[in-house]
């Protein structure tokens, strides 16, 4: 199954309807249990592996970003890139497609984060759940880019999941983050 891809935005969204969360410079990863099986598209490290086996459901698929953490809880992506710390690597988990064979795609947003940190609530600390908040999303946005954070993904707590682009997750980049640095040079290379 293809991920829901957020939308840039030259402006992070305002209003009830919409979240904020923080957007980890890291690998998108679905995590999929079936049974004793755990599975990892696109990356995965052992930690969230067994992480994903001591969750108490047998079926789900959960949606985040593989990160490793500095120790001011910022994300480092060359060390999640060069590998060599995979046993720091966690899943920030932000939305949850399926549970004990049940597809919440067409549920609101709103009710699989619900979900989503029930389902993590107590678990391992391999798998944590992506806070969202509820603020003023610019405010939201210049207090991110402050930290030294990537930027933020807003969301409508109102939309179902849909794969691909969707204008429902609109994600604003910090122009000083060493991510958008690295895709600049990328983009030139």
């Amino acid at each position: 199954m293809e991920p829901c891809r957020p939308t840039k935005a030259i402006r992070p969204p305002s209003g009830p309807e919409w979240v904020h969360e923080i957007k980890h410079d890291g690998f998108r990863l679905l995590v999929r249990r079936e049974g004793p099986r755990v599975r990892c598209f696109t990356w995965g490290g052992p930690a969230i592996v067994e992480a994903a086996k001591r969750l108490r459901p047998q079926s789900f698929l959960i949606d985040g970003e593989a990160v490793i953490c500095r120790p001011d809880g910022v994300s480092d992506f060359d060390a999640l890139r060069v590998g060599r710390r995979a046993h720091e690597v966690t899943l920030a988990a932000f939305d949850l497609i399926e549970l004990q064979a049940d597809d919440l795609r067409k549920e609101p947003l709103f009710n699989r984060k619900q979900r989503l940190a029930r389902l993590l609530s107590g678990g391992p600390d391999a798998i944590v759940y992506n806070e969202h908040i509820t603020h003023d999303g610019p405010t939201v946005f210049e207090h991110a880019c402050r930290l030294g954070l990537e930027g933020i993904v807003s969301k409508r707590l109102d939309a179902p999941y849909r794969s691909g682009a969707a204008k429902s997750w609109l994600k604003s980049k910090n122009p000083l983050s060493e991510a958008v640095r690295r895709e600049t040079q990328e983009d030139w290379s």
